[in-house]
């Protein structure tokens, strides 16, 4: 991919999450980015095309992301904090509309880029639960992989179930409550003992304190 073409992707990804997919057409696009439609077309087939390749940049940058995390030879928690902050960021991008869109216009894109991010996102729990047992960071009497399904089971339910309205969602309070959970729910006396102290360092991540 050259870097004109991954300049459009960036550019146009920011006004699908400003404005959500259906909104923005590719006359949209091309005003915005000061060029012809003609231009637009020689390197996309069409707009799903175009949703396409974007959302495939962006789930190429968090993966990206999360190598970079996992190459700083962290243990278990501190590779989990560093995750959570990068979900964080991304979150604090989410509108809600471009979800809507993707799986009302575009469904067996929808099915497939789910599909993509659950694997990817079940890899990196799994591997970070592996990695906290040999640690001893993390309680070893845990079914690594069913704790992995159930701990995305609840991230895929919060986004898709009204229990939690959008404003919710983007504020960040219910991933910040399914994070600690989870994270207390894991962590062995070892990896507790380890978290009360250093607590300080993980502070400003949770944004919040202890009583």
């Amino acid at each position: 991919m050259n870097d004109k073409v991954q300049g459009i992707l960036i550019h146009v990804s920011r006004l699908y999450h400003r404005y959500g997919i259906k909104s923005v057409t590719m006359d949209d696009v091309a005003r915005h980015l000061c060029i012809s439609k003609k231009t637009l077309y020689e390197h996309f087939e069409d707009k799903k095309d175009l949703v396409k390749q974007v959302l495939g940049t962006e789930h190429n940058a968090h993966c990206l992301k999360l190598d970079e995390i996992m190459q700083r030879h962290l243990n278990a928690i501190e590779e989990l904090f560093e995750i959570y902050k990068s979900l964080k960021n991304m979150i604090q991008d989410y509108n809600p509309s471009m979800d809507y869109d993707i799986r009302k216009y575009y469904p067996d894109l929808y099915l497939k880029v789910s599909e993509v991010k659950r694997e990817t996102m079940f890899r990196n729990t799994l591997n970070n639960m592996i990695k906290g047992k040999k640690e001893g960071l993390y309680r070893k009497d845990l079914n690594s992989e069913v704790i992995c399904r159930m701990h995305l089971f609840r991230i895929e339910n919060m986004i898709d179930n009204e229990l939690f309205s959008a404003e919710e969602l983007n504020s960040f309070t219910i991933f910040h409550e399914l994070f600690v959970y989870h994270l207390y729910g894991i962590m062995s006396n070892k990896g507790r003992a380890f978290f009360e102290k250093n607590f300080d360092k993980f502070r400003e991540t949770l944004n919040y304190s202890v009583s």
